[in-house]
């Protein structure tokens, strides 16, 4: 299954740039970086079926464990892309959020763009780790 980032904004030589692209090089399941205008743009197509998950700060809380499990249902599903969305500074408009299959939030703080892709690259590779019983991820 692709895992695909899509967001807003250009994420340029930073710090935050260099962390996704660690995770990125650690991924082992396909994975691709879209980075869009802050308005406007063309999200490219998805591969059919593929499933949505917003970044929102009014989304679910989700352990790492928790994470993991919805993306395997999903790859075991035949599910052939997960994209995931972070938006503008304004967030998702109403009809964006209606239509993901999940909203995904991490915690009640709100966190900076660049900060948000590099958290979630890591989660997604501590999440592949975790379904392929690597010893990244450290339960307790």
């Amino acid at each position: 299954m692709l895992l695909h980032v899509i967001a807003r904004g250009k994420i340029a030589r930073s710090p935050e740039a260099d962390l996704v692209a660690r995770y990125e090089k650690r991924l082992t399941w396909p994975v691709k970086f879209t980075e869009l205008p802050e308005t406007g743009g063309r999200i490219p197509e998805p591969l059919s079926p593929f499933r949505t998950v917003l970044l929102d700060e009014r989304g679910k809380d989700l352990g790492s464990e928790d994470f993991a499990a919805i993306l395997g249902r999903w790859r075991d599903d035949g599910v052939r892309e997960c994209r995931f969305v972070l938006g503008a500074a304004d967030g998702h408009s109403a009809e964006e959020r209606r239509d993901a299959d999940l909203l995904f939030a991490f915690g009640k703080a709100t966190w900076p763009h660049l900060l948000a892709r590099a958290m979630l690259a890591e989660q997604l590779y501590r999440a592949t780790t975790i379904l392929a019983g690597h010893p990244y991820h450290r339960s307790g």
